[in-house]
């Protein structure tokens, strides 16, 4: 990774990743995590507020003409200040040991800075003519509250495309080669996958020192001494967005016997794909008019990729993430590696192709 374009790049997503996901562990341990609803109703808590100031200010600090898409707003904490003050307290009184990381990653030095620059990513339209970091300060918020997996992420996009993705899952377990939502790391501060455009996949432990050494990863699921792997399905099965019944007739197509893997939030379940608890994931929209937030697929998408994995939208197209804030020019996914991501894409486009039909003819 020392020779790789954007290894300053690197560097620094990788310390702001690491920093502001300490930031989100140190709030499990509390009751009260400052929970309020959005617009949508999902829920969001001071530790999304948080992760997003610190993630914008390390790489403004460094990058300052860079642009940024984050998932969260500040109005929320004008409207509030207390609630503004607790984020600035955890902002503020969270640091790494290490002096070199600290300074680099540069926290905002007061409260009404910290709100300009959460407001950075929320004010964010997308990536279409610069340089722009996707982010999502916590990905899983509802998983987070109950103390389960969830991912702080961001990813460098130019051109529409991802160059750099950071994805940290503070309560994953560094050896392990499944994810699930109960088995969570306690005693440390999970792991870090990373991943640049041609460069491969890795993953590192956690701490509140500095950067702990990098190991090249891939998924032990993608292939076999004896030809296909037996298939396991990263899902959502509570997911409001997608069509779960259509997902089960793709298994049964495919003669799946494992179980699947389910996992609320969307980069966990990349984490799953990469580190070998599942080695397909396939997203088949409820409404043909829904298009996924870009930033619950930027950073562990890349990652897996470099892993060894494919990735497409049902129409088989490459993502683009050049299109605002929405991945507004693909719809659904399929994720898999090469030797059988034609097969499940195949079965995907035909059996979502049938319920159109058969939608039509109910119509008439």
């Amino acid at each position: 990774m020392a020779h790789s374009p954007f290894a300053r790049e690197l560097q620094v997503a990788c310390l702001a990743v690491q920093r502001a996901s300490i930031v989100t562990k140190t709030m499990l341990a509390e009751a009260d995590k400052g929970s309020t609803d959005k617009a949508d109703a999902s829920p969001v808590t001071i530790a999304d507020f948080a992760s997003q100031a610190i993630l914008i200010s390390a790489i403004r600090h460094n990058f300052p003409s860079d642009k940024f898409v984050g998932e969260e707003s500040a109005s929320a904490l004008r409207n509030d200040p207390a609630l503004a003050d607790r984020v600035w307290q955890l902002v503020s009184t969270t640091q790494l040991h290490d002096t070199e990381s600290e300074e680099i990653v540069a926290a905002p030095s007061s409260l009404e800075e910290m709100l300009s620059i959460i407001d950075l990513g929320g004010n964010g339209e997308g990536a279409r003519h610069t340089r722009t970091w996707i982010m999502d300060p916590i990905d899983g918020t509802a998983s987070f509250i109950q103390g389960r997996q969830y991912a702080v992420s961001v990813a460098l996009i130019e051109n529409g495309e991802q160059k750099v993705g950071v994805v940290g899952y503070p309560n994953l377990h560094f050896h392990s080669t499944e994810v699930h939502e109960d088995t969570v790391d306690r005693n440390g501060y999970g792991i870090m996958l990373s991943a640049v455009r041609g460069h491969g996949a890795y993953k590192r432990p956690m701490s509140k020192e500095r950067l702990q050494p990098a190991v090249k990863v891939y998924n032990v699921l993608a292939r076999t001494d004896t030809g296909q792997p037996d298939l396991v399905f990263a899902e959502s099965i509570e997911s409001p967005y997608i069509d779960q019944r259509l997902h089960q007739v793709v298994r049964e197509r495919l003669g799946v016997t494992k179980p699947i893997t389910d996992l609320w939030s969307m980069q966990a379940k990349y984490a799953a794909l990469v580190v070998g608890g599942c080695n397909v994931m396939v997203r088949i929209p409820r409404s043909p008019e829904y298009r996924a937030y870009a930033w619950d697929h930027a950073g562990g998408m890349l990652v897996f990729e470099e892993s060894g994995g494919m990735i497409t939208d049902l129409d088989g197209q490459p993502f683009n993430y050049g299109r605002g804030r929405t991945l507004a020019d693909n719809v659904g996914l399929v994720a898999a590696f090469p030797e059988f991501h034609s097969r499940v894409l195949e079965l995907a486009q035909e059996i979502r192709e049938r319920h159109k039909e058969g939608m039509k003819d109910n119509t008439h």
